[in-house]
């Protein structure tokens, strides 16, 4: 696998994450709030549910950003690994979730992106230098302002 292709796998993985979880946190909210759209069915049975939610898709939009910005580096691809093993994982273990709320479609696609997107980070991740992307005696100011 190319560093070049490494590169492009981060940042499609960074789009999968941003525009799931914004979606994601729009239903979270109308649900919430107004009791509308798939998750209002769930809020409406369990009002505190929505905590949990909302933090989920929140958290998943800030690896996004954090993905789009990252090098090429085996941590990094592990980290994406690991993003989606938990995410995927999740939604495998609370499947019921996905029937009661009737976003069944919703599941099957994400589940299988968080699938395949561990796995291609984890190819990526043997492929990819130890070394690249941290912080050490020869990086400057400079490094750690393009983190931000």
């Amino acid at each position: 696998m190319s560093h070049s292709f490494r590169i492009v796998l981060l940042r499609a993985n960074a789009v999968f994450l941003l525009a799931a979880s914004a979606g994601g946190m729009i239903n979270d909210l109308l649900g919430a709030f107004l009791l509308r759209g798939p998750i209002g069915l769930v809020v409406d049975k369990a009002p505190h549910a929505a905590i949990g939610f909302v933090e989920a898709h929140g958290l998943a939009f800030i690896f996004g950003v954090l993905l789009w910005r990252a090098e090429s580096a085996r941590l990094w691809h592990a980290t994406a690994a690991a993003i989606h093993v938990l995410l995927g994982a999740s939604n495998l273990l609370f499947w019921p979730l996905f029937a009661f709320a009737d976003m069944m479609m919703v599941g099957y696609v994400t589940t299988a992106l968080h699938g395949l997107f561990a796995c291609l980070q984890l190819v990526a991740a043997c492929g990819a230098k130890a070394g690249a992307g941290r912080p050490g005696p020869n990086r400057g100011p400079e490094f750690h302002m393009t983190i931000l």
